[in-house]
């Protein structure tokens, strides 16, 4: 008999990765949908990578309703917590992002805690990690982003006190049956889309710099994060021992530019990519009053440097190289444009 896993947020583009990841590791997964007019969809992606046979299911969820929690946790063992909202437009009020980021986290806990379960793997973001986000740092797994700062986007706000809830919550449990929790933090997430989906930021991005539709690149270097890695520190982390009440970087040994991505594309025949960088000052100049822009503040002229080695010590793990994930993506992305 299969463990079973619920994976929230599984019509996603990371979590599509999970179910893939879950199901090749012999897991049966259980996938929650804000609507099950999604299924099929679902279920067309995953098969691309692997055929789910008898051991995929779906429940209806949502982050922001009580109904239906407790009965997807029966006969899980695990819970993979990966969705959250997620738009590229930074929201005129940022409650938008933060209610159902930090909502959804407990309510997916406080039902987790409730059935038994024995680990719950969040997803988060090195966007909760950012100290200030007003100059260049190294991160490591004891770095957070102050909520209170200027330079905080909403979205790095509600990932910041969605994790913070979380591990609030766990330090404050009961000690019967102790829920154990893990936590990834990723950088900006590339990859092959399963879906098709190019609306999520990095895959809008990525298309538009594509088409030509970019006509400058942002200054700012992180380390970037390859899908196939996040969802496979994802399943990793629910069964090693020494994964419980950690904090995991999941990214490249180093940070790179968005200048470096381009260049990859611009040397492998993508010939409508630039690689000019946009001065600094347009960029937040355009921030008054374009939200997209708005959202990219923190990043605007700074290096954000991770640190990566605890997640390949104790997983035995070493990233994709940069290189094989941007092209991977132009060529998964190629085809629907």
């Amino acid at each position: 008999m299969n463990k079973k896993v619920l994976l929230t947020g599984i019509s996603g583009y990371i979590g599509n990765h999970c179910a893939v990841e879950l199901l090749k590791n012999g897991y049966s997964v259980r996938g929650s949908v804000r609507s099950l007019s999604k299924k099929e969809k679902v279920i067309e992606a995953i098969s691309k990578e692997i055929d789910p046979k008898d051991n995929l299911e779906f429940c209806e969820l949502d982050l922001l309703k009580d109904k239906g929690w407790d009965k997807a946790m029966e006969g899980c063992e695990f819970v993979l917590h990966v969705a959250s909202p997620f738009v590229m437009i930074e929201p005129k009020d940022e409650n938008e992002y933060i209610k159902p980021a930090v909502d959804g986290t407990l309510r997916a806990l406080k039902a987790a805690k409730k059935s038994g379960i024995k680990r719950v793997v969040l997803t988060s973001s090195m966007v909760s990690m950012l100290e200030d986000a007003d100059k260049s740092i190294n991160i490591d797994h004891n770095s957070w982003s102050n909520e209170k700062a200027k330079n905080i986007s909403a979205y790095a706000k509600s990932k910041t006190l969605a994790e913070r809830s979380a591990w609030d919550f766990i330090k404050n449990q009961n000690e019967e049956n102790p829920l154990e929790l893990s936590v990834v933090n990723p950088g900006p997430v590339f990859g092959p889309t399963l879906s098709g989906n190019l609306e999520g930021a990095s895959m809008s991005m990525f298309k538009n710099m594509l088409i030509g539709k970019m006509p400058m690149v942002p200054k700012s270097s992180i380390n970037m994060s390859d899908v196939r890695d996040v969802a496979k520190i994802h399943v990793l982390a629910l069964e090693n021992k020494n994964a419980n009440g950690k904090r995991f970087i999941v990214t490249t040994e180093k940070p790179y530019a968005f200048q470096d991505l381009a260049q990859i594309l611009k040397s492998n025949g993508y010939d409508k990519v630039s690689t000019k960088l946009a001065p600094n000052f347009l960029l937040k100049f355009i921030g008054n009053f374009d939200r997209e822009a708005r959202s990219m503040r923190a990043f605007i002229g700074k290096t954000y440097n991770g640190d990566v080695s605890s997640t390949m010590k104790i997983f035995n793990w070493k990233p994709i190289s940069f290189e094989k994930t941007v092209l991977d993506t132009a060529k998964s992305i190629k085809g629907l444009i």
